[in-house]
């Protein structure tokens, strides 16, 4: 009896970012049939688990790293997952998202949340998770193993990439995939 080849557990994650990332992901189109042959998405935005897995091969980590929950997953992803992979602009760099790091979270708080009318203060607290001080890029939250740049990265560089990692090789882009703009 043959033993049906163990599929690579895969997870994507979405931390503080627009899901652009993920968008991209999606426009795979066609090709997620093929992905879907050679893994096992385990979490992400598309599964209904509601805690990251443990023993998992690869993991996409959109966004940067903004909240106390954003920090516990990093730490559990990094802790449960054999390759980490830095998705996008804002996880590799913090790009837009960290656009708020040159404001102090109180004002911040206080501009969006008492001026939209929103709940703040103890309210908030049982809401909301507590922002940290400063958006982190994935890097310095956690050790990452690949960086997929792109705002969000295009089809084709997502393809490549994934196809190195699930063949055991290191992500080499073509000098077409490493162009931004």
């Amino acid at each position: 009896m043959n033993a049906e080849p163990q599929k690579v557990r895969l997870a994507t994650v979405w931390l503080g970012g627009c899901s652009g990332c993920h968008m991209s992901f999606l426009d795979l189109d066609e090709s997620l049939m093929d992905l879907s042959e050679q893994v096992e998405l385990v979490y992400g935005p598309l599964v209904d688990a509601k805690t990251y897995p443990e023993n998992v091969d690869l993991c996409l980590v959109e966004g940067a790293v903004t909240n106390i929950e954003n920090l516990e997953l990093a730490r559990r992803i990094r802790t449960h997952t054999k390759v980490v992979v830095s998705f996008g602009d804002c996880a590799v760099t913090g790009n837009v998202t960290s656009m708020r790091n040159r404001i102090p979270v109180k004002d911040l708080l206080t501009a969006v949340y008492q001026q939209a009318r929103a709940p703040i203060g103890p309210l908030a607290l049982e809401v909301l998770p507590a922002l940290l001080e400063k958006a982190l890029p994935l890097h310095q939250a956690i050790r990452v193993d690949v960086f997929l740049p792109g705002c969000p990265p295009v089809p084709e560089r997502i393809s490549a990439a994934l196809d190195a990692l699930l063949k055991g090789q290191e992500v080499e882009l073509s000098p077409p995939l490493r162009t931004f703009g």
